[in-house]
């Protein structure tokens, strides 16, 4: 039995070991069983991939929420930021909570805080709901958006692109719609470079208009706090609420001052930036006409503690030359004052920081400069000297950036010429402790954000300005990003003339004309012929908008130019031969009116007026 037993399993075993099809089938289901495995794995890897992925796109480093006080009781008007939701960077003090500073060995290192930031404090009071603190680069530094330790938030307007610092998180939170503004401190661009990548409107106020208690200082002197916001309106409600009621609230004609030299620097083309601008100025009767500048030559010849840190250069070379000195001077500033607050725990704690950051921290321990007295001196200066070339009306404009950021986990830095030139038109507004506006561009062929720099003092006017220009000048911008070249001779000569922009101002001014906003027509109608002077149409409109002001020699001379172009024009005929008899030049008008008839014999308006000069020459 037992022997039989054993050649059983035997035989067994040997039919097996020669039956191919057995190890076929079983290698079929160890491969299944393989496949399987592999395809959960890759469903757990995807998963936990999907489960990674930051929330609210990496904005916020803490989720809270503090409510403002109760709406007051009908008749009083409810609070002036009720129904809108912020947040603040990281650097914002918050009760109860260890504010990080970006960087997780600060918040290790310190306590929370008894008391509310006093901009926050402010805000809740007006109705606002704060609803967390948001990521931005540590200490304070850097200008790309990327955190080591938190990450870097999402760019909305660009993804692949970083968002920009040192208040990444905030601008983000804002452009991805998870709050209606963010609060950041701005000290050498903290605010406006990330509201440029993201394509937000932000604003710096003037130094020391805005309490800074209850923030963690980068920089005391340089330091301030600023916001971001998606429409403008909000932006102005947040001035309201923060800004004191003496802050240049004084409504006057204004006048933009373009910084030439700024706009050169962009590595793209901007002659359809400031070509927008101009045409939204021109719109507007309470603004004086747009002037220009060469800001950097202005500061090298007003400036006089400027030279120290001046490069030498030739005479063209000046204004670039004392551009340069501006942003070495802030960063001296805030390499000085940064060691004066922090430079204990950093070489205390010795915390762990990104590649870039912690060369920007060393730098600013180790640093060690002969004269702080003179970079004071810079800065005071720089205030008095803008203030005299902008007094209470004027408004520099220039680039906020230098072009587009760079991506996302991207192994380069940015080149030290994108710097360079950033930090020059950052550095205006940075060092003097003037405000400034930055509103985006993005309609243009290449991404574009303009900053509008008003006196210190100024804060309350900047933000009406813009309240009352912002879509206006989006209007122009959507309008100058329409420009398409074609090629149009005349006789001999081939010209390149904006047809579709060209067009589009006529239609402008023939929408004002029926408003019967006359002075708005000739202003369309002016710009459309600034771009095609080809074109008899244009003149001939701007003829009859001429007509309604009582401008009768203009509207004649236009009438003029658009026979030049077209001597079968009847409305030219027409019209100059009514210019014409208003001004008592009866025979030219009633030569007009026939040469009008002769075209068209049976229109009713030439034969009235030929009848009625006939009457008038008997």
């Amino acid at each position: 039995m037992a022997s039989s037993a054993q050649s059983g399993g035997a035989g067994g075993g040997g039919t097996m070991t020669s039956n191919p099809r057995v190890w076929i089938v079983a290698g079929i289901a160890v491969s299944g069983v393989i496949v399987l495995a592999e395809a959960a794995r890759r469903r757990r890897r995807w998963l936990r991939g999907k489960s990674s992925a930051p929330p609210d796109a990496g904005a916020f480093c803490d989720r809270f929420e503090l409510s403002p006080p109760p709406q007051p009781p009908p008749p009083a008007a409810p609070h002036l930021l009720s129904g809108l939701t912020f947040a603040a960077s990281d650097n914002f003090e918050i009760e109860g909570y260890v504010a990080g500073f970006g960087n997780p060995d600060w918040k290790m290192t310190h306590e929370a805080p008894r008391h509310t930031a006093v901009t926050v404090t402010m805000l809740l009071k007006q109705g606002g709901t704060c609803i967390g603190r948001t990521v931005m680069d540590e200490l304070g530094f850097g200008v790309t958006g990327e955190n080591l330790h938190c990450g870097t938030p999402t760019n909305p307007a660009s993804p692949s692109l970083v968002p920009g610092g040192s208040c990444s998180g905030a601008a983000v939170a804002v452009a991805a719609q998870l709050a209606n503004f963010a609060l950041g401190t701005d000290t050498i661009g903290d605010v406006r470079i990330p509201a440029s990548f993201c394509g937000l409107i932000s604003f710096r106020p003037s130094y020391g208009v805005v309490s800074t208690l209850g923030t963690i200082p980068n920089s005391q002197s340089l330091d301030t706090i600023g916001w971001f916001a998606r429409d403008p309106s909000v932006l102005h409600r947040v001035g309201e609420a923060l800004l004191p009621a003496t802050a240049g609230g004084l409504k006057q004609r204004r006048q933009f001052v373009f910084a030439d030299d700024c706009f050169q620097l962009l590595k793209v083309s901007n002659q359809k930036t400031v070509h927008a601008i101009k045409n939204a100025v021109q719109t507007l009767p309470e603004y004086q006409p747009p002037k220009h500048i060469n800001i950097g030559q202005y500061l090298y010849s007003n400036v006089p503690s400027l030279k120290e840190f001046c490069e030498p250069a030739t005479k063209l070379q000046e204004g670039m030359s004392a551009l340069k000195a501006l942003s070495t001077v802030m960063l001296l500033l805030q390499r000085y004052e940064f060691k004066a607050s922090h430079e204990n725990w950093v070489n205390t704690v010795k915390p762990k920081l990104g590649l870039d950051i912690s060369t920007r921290v060393l730098r600013a321990v180790n640093f060690a400069h002969d004269n702080i007295k003179s970079l004071y001196a810079i800065r005071n200066e720089l205030r008095a000297v803008l203030k005299n070339l902008l007094k209470d009306t004027g408004i520099l404009v220039l680039p906020t950036t230098a072009g587009y950021p760079l991506k996302r986990n991207s192994k380069e830095r940015l080149s030290s010429g994108f710097e360079d030139r950033m930090y020059k038109f950052v550095g205006i507004a940075a060092l003097s402790g003037c405000c400034e506006v930055t509103i985006p561009l993005a309609n243009l062929d290449h991404h574009v954000s303009l900053s509008f720099v008003a006196a210190h003092g100024s804060d309350k006017s900047l933000l009406r300005t813009i309240l009352d220009t912002y879509s206006l000048i989006q209007e122009q911008v959507v309008l100058a990003s329409k420009l398409a070249t074609a090629p149009v001779t005349n006789g001999d000569l081939d010209v390149d003339v904006d047809v579709d922009a060209s067009e589009l101002l006529k239609e402008k001014g023939n929408s004002a004309f029926k408003r019967r906003q006359w002075s708005k027509a000739v202003q369309f109608y002016s710009e459309a012929i600034s771009l095609s002077d080809t074109n008899a149409t244009y003149y001939c409109n701007r003829a009859a908008a001429y007509l309604e002001l009582g401008s009768f020699k203009q509207a004649e001379a236009d009438c003029d130019r658009a026979l030049l172009l077209d001597r079968k024009n009847v409305k030219a005929y027409l019209r100059r031969g009514f210019a014409r008899e208003v001004t008592l030049n009866y025979k030219e008008a009633l030569q007009d009116f026939q040469h009008a008839l002769a075209l068209e014999p049976q229109n009713k308006r030439a034969l009235a007026a030929e009848r009625r000069l006939l009457k008038l020459l008997k």
